[in-house]
């Protein structure tokens, strides 16, 4: 079986994308896996990290603030659609699977004209623009989140959850007794707008019988230090720009404040991880927000807008930290939400579609 893969420009993307190839080769061993990215993003270094060939399109996206750009954007458009036929003449998959960007709306839409089975996997709660141009065309729509109905056609949708890192589930919980444990994460670039209001609060928190693991991402990491080390280093709160042991950092967490970017939810509810979420304001979409309120519409998170963090965001955090019943009351509800193994439910769907 044959199965090309398409999509990226963030990690979002490119990270589910890996995760149904490796679950379609657990199911069918000997299978050959294409993936297509565009040149010059992250997916070009990332796919290939993860073992596998990928072909790059010149693939861009739109310049809405600047539409006479856009001729380009068209011609690179274009070429790319030709190669992409090329590709899917050369490499004859039975299945096209795409998880969104700029790349995927070019090889499903060729994919699809070319008389291919189409599979879309879409991670967030509010569809992304290439998911929502590509409905018509795709017989399998696999969703994260209920009520996308409003964007899909109902009989292709399948509720299946989004893949994240199976490791996760492996953590060790190692804890001082009586002591509460917070993990701030913004991702590995770091959430400007969270890292100012921990850094705001740093005396405040250094006074708490609290055990802090602030990951302030590589962007932020230098201010974020000096101002830790102006607070007087304490000793009480790690200041990484890092993670490197995240499944140990989530099983030690009572508490996590994060962004509401689609994997970072998967992975709380996996976990069952009661959570305050900042979602970033610049996403395409306000899809982050989106994210955020499935969650919060069924008391399974608490939300902080991004403009309120600075003067609330602690505070929420210390509240929550202290009321033992309300921390219970999210771990129960943010579970309900979990989809295990969304993966490999994936990948059985594709194959559903090679047998028909």
């Amino acid at each position: 079986m044959r199965f090309l893969i398409s999509g990226g420009g963030t990690g979002g993307h490119i990270f589910p994308a890996v995760s149904i190839a490796n679950a379609l080769r657990e199911l069918v061993p000997d299978c050959q896996i294409l993936f297509v990215g565009a040149l010059g993003r992250m997916e070009m270094e990332r796919v290939p990290q993860a073992g596998y060939e990928i072909i790059g399109l010149p693939v861009r996206g739109f310049d809405r603030k600047r539409p006479w750009r856009n001729i380009s954007v068209l011609i690179d458009l274009m070429r790319s659609m030709r190669q992409v036929k090329k590709v899917i003449r050369e490499f004859k998959p039975d299945v096209a699977i795409g998880v969104g960007g700029y790349a995927s709306g070019a090889a499903m839409k060729v994919a699809a004209q070319m008389g291919i089975p189409v599979l879309l996997q879409e991670q967030n709660g509010f569809a992304g623009v290439t998911n929502k141009l590509l409905k018509n065309d795709a017989a399998r729509i696999c969703v994260a989140y209920e009520g996308m109905e409003r964007f899909f056609p109902a009989e292709k949708i399948i509720l299946t959850g989004n893949p994240v890192r199976q490791n996760l589930l492996k953590g060790e919980r190692r804890k001082v007794k009586g002591e509460r444990n917070l993990l701030i994460i913004g991702g590995s670039l770091g959430a400007r707008t969270i890292n100012e209001a921990i850094r705001a609060a740093l005396p405040e928190l250094s006074k708490q019988e609290l055990h802090v693991v602030w990951q302030t991402g590589k962007t932020y990491y230098a201010d974020c230090k000096a101002a830790w080390e102006a607070a007087g280093s304490p000793a009480n709160i790690e200041c990484l720009d890092f993670l490197s042991d995240m499944p140990d950092r989530y099983a030690q967490a009572d508490l996590v404040i994060s962004r509401a970017g689609a994997s970072s939810i998967s992975e709380l509810c996996l976990l069952g991880k009661p959570c305050i979420l900042v979602p970033s304001p610049n996403v395409a979409e306000d899809h982050q927000t989106h994210n955020a309120m499935a969650l919060v519409r069924k008391d399974a998170a608490v939300l902080v807008k991004d403009a309120e963090a600075k003067d609330k965001l602690v505070a929420t955090a210390l509240q929550l930290l202290a009321d033992d019943r309300r921390l219970q009351t999210l771990h129960t509800n943010i579970l309900t939400l979990a989809q295990p193994d969304s993966a490999r439910r994936i990948a059985e769907e594709v194959l559903k579609l090679v047998d028909s």
